[in-house]
């Protein structure tokens, strides 16, 4: 069997992706088989057509002769890897992303496929190019007809007014952000917070270390800079110093600011015994530790991938135990303090969960929030009680969405339905967009302390 090139291992994976959209696979793109540079060509191929699904598709759609959505989903998927490359990896050569995606097309799709490909491909790249061949850019993305946002706060001049004319629509297009999504911001905040928060999706997001408690503080200081944020650093060296960094220590982690400040956010208290019944895959169990030194952590996880990982990493932590969800009962009324950082629609992480703008619907959310109130009253139990009775622990729950039916909505239901006072209630917008510092970058949280 030959083997494949950096394209066809994406055009097979983008592929796959156009049958699923918008619920896309999670699974890493497998490169086995390919060397290093080509490899992270592939990887640089997906992640445009991920982070741009939409702005890609509706650049190669006005150059279809039927709607988008009534094209064969490998047609879609190789438009989008050959579109990507046109538009956002200016170091591709042209002829060549359209040579293999013609070829492509041809092979795997019909013969005539590759005549359809190949029209499109050559309008995107004279939209793309000037009369030169050359990619022009502009110093900042002005919201113009005839340009596209990049990840480095510079926007790319298209050759044309192709982009549409209503406002938020265009916004939606130019930031590959669902129409629906942004209306559901635009009914709890002005248009220009909108703006920045789709902006901010725009941007690939930098790598954060959580240096709190990191034991010799010099050590990190050759491949990163401080961050806005004490005890976090911005990771500026190679993957494999990265890797190399957290597999030799358990003192320093990848942990953006927002997720970090609401385990700070109740560093004050005092607990013996701390139940992280949605410890995903451990991130904030290890800071719990790290934070409570004289506490028991217990941590559990309903999926069992995710306890699986749970298990491995706490397997010899002298005060974390991993104990199968079904287990959490054996604690009711004994917790100081019960962690719910529960799933959620992950509307303030959007720039490192892509996919997760794609499948945003209102009836996804109604869902989240009646499994998120389940969460809550499910823990309430665990709460530790006084030796007349009463409750004493307390509930810290948290999300990565800004939804207010995710957040702030379950605050007063919790307080009608379960005497839980709402305390040290904070919602952290994103911050850093493209072009910006990336020491000044957080992704969006919500938590608050029910006691």
């Amino acid at each position: 069997m030959r083997t494949l090139s950096a394209r066809e291992v994406v055009f097979r994976r983008i592929a796959q992706q156009t049958r699923r959209f918008p619920d896309l696979d999670l699974e890493p793109l497998r490169t086995e088989g390919l060397n290093e540079r080509d490899a992270a060509f592939a990887h640089a191929i997906e992640d445009a057509v991920l982070r741009r699904w939409i702005t890609l598709g509706y650049i190669a759609e006005s150059s279809l002769s039927r709607p988008w959505v009534e094209a064969e989903t490998k047609l879609q998927a190789t438009l989008l890897v050959g579109a990507a490359q046109l538009l956002l990896l200016d170091r591709t050569a042209p002829h060549a992303a359209v040579d293999e995606c013609v070829e492509w097309a041809k092979r795997s799709i019909r013969p005539g496929a590759g005549a359809i490909v190949n029209a499109v491909l050559r309008n995107i790249g004279r939209l793309s190019r000037d009369e030169n061949g050359e990619i022009v850019r502009r110093d900042r993305w002005n919201d113009g007809l005839d340009e596209i946002p990049l990840s480095d706060g510079t926007a790319l001049a298209l050759t044309d007014d192709v982009m549409p004319r209503d406002p938020l629509r265009r916004l939606s297009v130019a930031t590959s952000h669902p129409l629906e999504l942004l209306r559901a911001w635009m009914k709890r905040m002005p248009m220009r917070d909108v703006r920045r928060l789709a902006l901010h999706g725009v941007a690939t997001p930098p790598t954060i270390l959580n240096t709190m408690f990191l034991r010799e503080p010099g050590l990190v200081e050759g491949f990163s800079e401080a961050h806005g944020v004490p005890g976090h650093r911005v990771f500026t060296g190679t993957r494999a110093q990265l890797v190399d960094l957290l597999s030799s220590r358990n003192d320093v982690w990848v942990q953006d600011p927002a997720s970090t400040l609401a385990i700070t956010s109740v560093s004050d208290l005092r607990p013996s015994l701390i139940v992280d019944s949605c410890a995903g895959m451990g991130t904030k169990t290890r800071l719990l530790a790290y934070t409570f030194p004289e506490a028991e952590v217990i941590a559990t996880d309903v999926s069992p991938a995710r306890f699986d990982t749970l298990t491995r990493t706490f397997a010899s932590h002298p005060r974390v135990r991993v104990v199968p969800h079904k287990s959490l009962g054996d604690y009711n009324g004994r917790a100081d303090l019960v962690v719910l950082d529960v799933p959620c629609s992950n509307s303030g992480v959007l720039a490192r969960r892509v996919e997760a703008r794609y499948r945003f619907d209102e009836t996804r959310v109604r869902e989240l929030a009646g499994i998120q109130r389940q969460i809550i009253a499910d823990s309430v139990p665990l709460l530790a009680r006084s030796a007349s009775g009463a409750r004493t622990g307390a509930i810290l729950y948290s999300t990565c969405s800004l939804d207010e039916r995710e957040n702030e909505a379950h605050v007063a239901w919790a307080d009608r339905w379960h005497s839980l006072r709402a305390e040290r209630t904070t919602l952290r917008l994103p911050e850093g967009g493209p072009g910006e510092a990336a020491t000044a970058w957080t992704d969006g949280s919500f938590f608050v302390l029910l006691r």
